[in-house]
């Protein structure tokens, strides 16, 4: 199932507006349920105003009624494995699991597999507000 995630990450990768960085990225994301959602960084004059691929899935995710996301893929053009910002691994925490798995790839599919307890293992987590 990974593959078609990397596959969705790089469509959307190809719509990214980076004209500043030209560091197009893309993500995309799996809900239980098998929904995907994608999205690609988004750069503006303001530099750096813009936003990244993943806060931008995330955004589809949530307009798209949310749900448990268990896969995350990101794909960078100009680095393999590229991990999310320390930003967007706060983002993603909020709505994910620290068993959520997380593929960084390269231009071939997913180059490795690490999970998002791995990425952010101290991550500050909103449920602790309650």
């Amino acid at each position: 199932m990974s593959h078609d995630l990397f596959e969705a990450a790089k469509a959307a990768m190809a719509k990214a507006y980076a004209p500043y960085s030209k560091f197009p990225v893309g993500a995309a994301l799996r809900t239980e349920d098998g929904r995907v959602f994608t999205g690609a960084n988004v750069e503006v004059a303001s530099y750096p105003e813009g936003w990244c691929a993943e806060t931008t899935a995330l955004g589809h995710y949530i307009m798209g009624g949310g749900g448990k996301i268990v896969e995350i893929a990101v794909l960078a053009e100009r680095i393999a494995k590229c991990t999310p910002c320390g930003g967007c691994r706060q983002r993603l925490a909020e709505f994910c699991r620290p068993e959520t798995k997380l593929y960084l790839c390269d231009d071939t599919g997913v180059a490795e597999t690490v999970t998002m307890g791995d990425m952010f293992p101290y991550g500050f987590r909103g449920d602790i507000l309650k």
